[in-house]
């Protein structure tokens, strides 16, 4: 007897499926739902994005957003 496996869905699978919360990601062929940011990562969050913009941000070169999202 065999088992049939699934195929993995492809990026346009899952660019087609709604949103979820928390977001999920396509990392090498498979959906991982994201875990729920914790303190020391929001800390993490916030002293990346200052630097980030303290180098940045002045000469107009990037600017570093918090859990800004985009599709």
């Amino acid at each position: 007897m065999t088992t049939a496996i699934p195929p993995f869905p492809t990026l346009e699978d899952f660019l087609k499926l709604p949103e979820t919360q928390p977001a999920s990601e396509f990392i090498n062929g498979r959906i991982h739902q994201k875990p729920v940011p914790q303190g020391k990562h929001s800390r993490l969050q916030l002293k990346f994005c200052e630097a980030v913009n303290q180098v940045s941000e002045v000469p107009q070169i990037a600017l570093a957003f918090p859990e800004l999202r985009c599709t």
